[in-house]
């Protein structure tokens, strides 16, 4: 099996690391993703990206690249522009779903334009009046930067007063802000594996949200695989999760994130498009409910850039 792979795939750059606030974690996520590659007898070879990229991928001979990099320059159109010069077959999204699924302010502009359903939104600004933001969308709120992973720079806003303060912190990640009515309800997330929806996985948080702490370091986050909803009920969000991906373009892999309300009305909060994969992630976990284990997992994403 392992010459067969070798001669399938040819020479594989897995790109990690990156220049972005969620540098450490896509630095864990190569290492799972380079390690599995290399026991299922893929020529890989890991490269902590820097701007020195294009370089290194144009001298090093590669046949095509597993992209695990997150956020900024990795995640956003950025290195997929780059490749698709370079002509070089990589994971993932594509220039525009990259782009799109980026911004969540974009995300949630085209699911609008789609007739999809995802809570109601304001763009924040310092000049905004922010007693007209709580009058609109309510209380609590979630203040959002725009442009950031891995729920970085986010805050959930209960009283009118700290909605200024939510907005500052989320300015000093991005460029733009927006808040985002609440939804009270379960936290959803479903794989997409090659057009394939993965089971989806209901999860419970120890604070306020699925955070930075809740997603890489809190052991007390609970995840449930089965998610515990009716067959009807889960394969409904699972079409929509696919109506997700491909409304912003997607393709490949990715993953998306959605609320369940008390009246049973699923939301669409954002899309991934390189989700991360360590020891916490939540693509492996969806694979593992279908009897995919994670080597199994990894090459099968590398098998969408044939």
């Amino acid at each position: 099996m392992s010459v067969t792979l070798h001669n399938k795939f040819g020479k594989v750059a897995v790109l990690y690391g990156g220049w972005a606030a969620e540098r450490p974690i896509s630095l864990k996520s190569g290492a799972a993703v380079l390690a599995a590659l290399q026991a299922s007898g893929v020529d890989a070879h890991g490269i902590d990206v820097d701007r020195n990229i294009i370089k290194i991928l144009q001298e090093g001979g590669f046949d095509r690249v597993f992209n695990i990099l997150h956020g900024a320059g990795g995640e956003d159109g950025v290195l997929q522009g780059a490749l698709e010069v370079l002509g070089i077959p990589y994971t993932g999204c594509g220039v525009m779903a990259s782009a799109i699924s980026m911004d969540k302010l974009m995300t949630k502009r085209v699911w609008a334009g789609a007739g999809l359903p995802t809570p109601a939104y304001r763009v924040l600004t310092a000049d905004t009046d922010f007693t007209a933001v709580v009058a609109e969308l309510g209380l609590p709120l979630m203040v959002k930067p725009a442009t950031e992973g891995s729920s970085i720079g986010m805050s959930k806003v209960k009283l009118a007063d700290d909605l200024a303060d939510a907005y500052r912190k989320a300015a000093e990640c991005s460029a733009v802000v927006i808040a985002e009515q609440w939804v009270t309800g379960a936290e959803y997330t479903a794989g997409i594996v090659a057009g394939e929806s993965f089971p989806l996985i209901r999860l419970e948080v120890p604070g306020e949200f699925y955070d930075y702490q809740a997603k890489y370091i809190s052991n007390d986050t609970r995840y449930f695989c089965p998610c515990g909803l009716e067959a009807a009920e889960e394969q409904a969000m699972q079409l929509l999760a696919q109506q997700a991906f491909a409304a912003v373009g997607g393709r490949g892999w990715g993953r998306v994130d959605m609320m369940r309300d008390a009246q049973g009305h699923a939301w669409l909060i954002e899309v991934n498009t390189n989700p991360g994969m360590t020891d916490h992630s939540l693509v492996p976990m969806g694979a593992r409910a279908l009897g995919m284990d994670f080597n199994a997992l990894v090459v099968r994403i590398l098998e969408t850039t044939l």
